[in-house]
């Protein structure tokens, strides 16, 4: 299996992040140890360009990142290479839902993050994510009724009292395929790993789908193999198993 493993596809918060959203120095160490034999490191990630930038560059990443769960591919260089929006009627009704249950959110546009304050005229902005954090299980039970309501849009979560929203098919795992495209590979090719329900996608796509050792119950019986927990250093260790020769 190690030598079909071409490249590696990891999501950031609760995989190769710890709880202060640093990266270990063994994280570090194996992303560069696979770089050196030829096999690059993808982000793959919930989080947009601006959010994670900056820890692309500190990995030395020589591949693409796919960020807002797949609205997004960025070239090396950080060119744009593909975008998927959510329509604005969507972000209408998800914003009508936020104030009816008076919920926490976010939302992710081309150009910004808006958590505190959101815009008078959505239409003069391009939406890729949007989220609600919702500790409370009876209030979250009933948003995510309502979401499922509409088949057009791609709901999932990044923590267990989160709900993520994306355009109907986008996710991680698709944009991903269209990497492999660009790189002559296939997902057979591609160990990825991740936490959470946004994650899942792509474990299934994957040559192999690795589950952090503090992943969603869910996100584990979908994995070929449960590596640590972030916190010590479950990437790194599921690198040396699958992918150093």
């Amino acid at each position: 299996m190690k030598n079909s493993i071409k490249l590696i596809a990891l999501d950031m918060d609760g995989t190769l992040l710890d709880n202060e959203q640093n990266v270990s120095s063994q994280n570090k160490e194996a992303i560069k140890l696979a770089k050196q034999q030829g096999i690059p490191t993808v982000l793959s990630t919930g989080r947009s360009l601006l959010t994670c930038r900056e820890y692309a560059e500190s990995l030395e990443l020589s591949s693409f990142l796919v960020t807002s769960n797949g609205s997004e591919i960025w070239d090396s260089s950080f060119k744009l290479v593909d975008r998927n929006l959510i329509e604005h009627a969507h972000i209408e009704k998800l914003w009508e839902l936020k104030q009816k249950y008076n919920i926490y959110f976010w939302a992710s546009t081309t150009e910004r993050l808006w958590r505190e304050e959101f815009p008078d005229k959505i239409v003069e902005h391009e939406w890729l994510k949007f989220g609600f954090d919702i500790p409370d299980d009876s209030i979250r039970k009933a948003v995510l009724g309502e979401l499922q309501e509409s088949k057009q849009l791609e709901i999932t979560n990044s923590s267990p009292t989160n709900i993520e929203i994306n355009a109907v098919g986008i996710n991680k795992a698709k944009a991903l395929m269209k990497v492999c495209e660009r790189l002559d590979i296939t997902m057979d090719n591609v160990i990825a790993m991740g936490d959470s329900l946004n994650d899942i996608a792509m474990i299934e796509e994957a040559g192999v789908g690795v589950a952090m050792g503090n992943a969603q119950e869910v996100v584990k019986e979908k994995a070929d193999w449960i590596t640590s927990p972030n916190i010590e250093n479950g990437v790194a260790k599921a690198i040396h198993h699958w992918v150093l020769s």
